[in-house]
């Protein structure tokens, strides 16, 4: 929304606020501040979509396609041999290899085909292999980006640099909330547990960036409260917290009638969906109410809180509720010298959630219009780093030239590979993807055209996809 027309919306409130002589209670409020609206310049931007809610299960650190999903059975034949000149095409490499030999490293792991699509998967993902005809296996992913943060950052904001509203953001400003009790985004963070990954998790993964700040994610905890701050400090019970709240919107409401400062009804939103979060939040992360079958399915990991088969289970319960996007990050992919060691637990801890994820949102007649997106910020190299006859301790660089994703749900054709790798699982070979046409996509999907959702900020439109990025109409439905 326009700053100005903001402003002049906000003054039209001030008679209301004026008004509010006993303070402003949770009807009031719903009805001032409707977060099914969404903004004036989102207004324009929308048609039906397939889809009305996302889960991104964002794998940090870079997935390696090579043992994952892009089956290259003829590099066996290639082993311990140099990479060709003409494939690596003096493309760019990070400080870890660059100069250093290039020895092509076949998958120690087979790959078999899956369901009757045929689609082949490693051996490594079993689980994530027995949904192949829910999914969309993209082979031609690719970014400018070779860095962990900067690519993260691109995927989630449609920049390397921070600043830019996440993803979330932008599906808060564009499509409002389904759900007047939770928020219209959440984030949860996961890691392996030998803490084997050291990537870090920025809070601008999931901020807003110049966007409205009850448009950023909310985080959900795997320690203490769910979300910070839930409970009420020692002496201080639910009615009396209502009354600070309600003498807390009042001072507001009189700040705001001063200078029309949209950051101010901002804060007032914020704090009221604190009040509500305190009886919705407790109820949803208790799983203690979930069948066992449906336990049994996520895997044996489910009930430790944090760990990414819960935040999966706790996904599907947000979804239930109509949360707008639900965002999992989960850390342990960056395997430069542990690929024989740790890719596999990686894996095992991941797999069964990541696809019974899927199963139970299908089960549930909700796969239809959920989209759940799982891929990293970039993949890995085909060639080794470190010693490749070193059986326990080699692996894999960063490798942004091509790489895998996958959709499923949500008005996706499910069954189906898009783009294609070289014979080096190296470059593009086929029908290649950028972030921008993957965000083009996830949007076009959720019914926004992407051109359309833009922000006026410091003097020009921004968009999540920036002045890029092609709806891939292939895949969707």
């Amino acid at each position: 929304m326009n700053p100005i027309n903001q402003h002049e919306q906000l003054v039209t409130r001030r008679h209301f606020f004026s008004r509010a002589s006993t303070g402003i209670g949770t009807a009031a409020l719903a009805s001032l501040l409707n977060e099914r609206a969404h903004g004036d310049d989102a207004a324009g931007s929308t048609f039906p979509g397939t889809a009305k809610r996302v889960i991104y299960l964002f794998q940090n650190g870079a997935p390696t396609q090579v043992d994952t999903y892009d089956h290259k059975p003829g590099l066996e034949k290639l082993r311990g041999t140099d990479l060709p000149e003409s494939v690596q095409g003096g493309q760019r490499l990070t400080t870890m290899t660059q100069g250093k030999s290039q020895k092509i490293l076949p998958s120690a792991w087979k790959f078999r085909p899956h369901g009757e699509c045929g689609t082949y998967v490693s051996d490594l993902l079993p689980h994530i292999g027995s949904i192949a005809d829910d999914m969309c296996l993209i082979r031609s992913m690719y970014t400018e980006a070779i860095n962990h943060a900067p690519a993260i950052t691109f995927f989630l904001t449609g920049s390397e640099m921070p600043g830019r509203p996440s993803m979330g953001s932008w599906l808060s400003y564009g499509l409002g909330s389904e759900n007047d009790e939770l928020p219209t985004f959440c984030a949860m963070t996961s890691r392996d547990k030998e803490a084997s990954c050291g990537q870090i998790f920025y809070e601008w993964y999931w901020g807003s960036g110049f966007l409205p700040t009850h448009h950023q994610g909310v985080k959900f905890r795997g320690v203490g409260d769910p979300v910070l701050y839930l409970s009420n400090p020692s002496g201080l019970d639910q009615k009396l917290r209502r009354k600070l709240l309600d003498n807390l919107s009042r001072l507001n409401a009189i700040k705001q009638q001063e200078i029309g400062d949209p950051e101010i009804t901002t804060r007032i939103k914020q704090y009221e969906m604190a009040y509500k979060m305190q009886a919705s939040v407790p109820d949803l992360a208790d799983i203690s109410t979930e069948p066992q079958y449906i336990l049994d399915m996520y895997g044996p990991d489910v009930t430790r809180r944090g760990s990414f088969a819960y935040n999966c289970l706790l996904a599907r319960r947000l979804a239930e509720r109509g949360v707008r996007f639900v965002q999992l990050m989960h850390a342990g992919w960056d395997q430069h010298g542990n690929v024989p060691t740790q890719l596999a637990i990686q894996c095992r801890d991941t797999d069964q959630p990541s696809a019974a994820l899927v199963k139970d949102l299908k089960q549930r007649g909700l796969l239809d219009d959920t989209l759940v997106i799982w891929g990293g910020e970039f993949g890995r190299t085909v060639f080794c780093q470190g010693d490749i006859n070193n059986e326990k301790a080699h692996g894999r660089d960063h490798h942004p030239r091509n790489f895998c994703s996958w959709m499923a749900g949500g008005g996706v054709n499910g069954g189906m590979t898009y783009g294609k790798s070289d014979d080096f699982s190296y470059n593009v070979a086929e029908n290649g993807v950028h972030v921008h046409d993957f965000q083009a996509t996830i949007l076009h999907l959720l019914g926004i055209d992407h051109e359309k959702l833009t922000y006026r900020f410091q003097g020009r439109q921004f968009r999540l996809t920036d002045v890029f990025g092609e709806v891939i109409k292939p895949i969707v439905s």
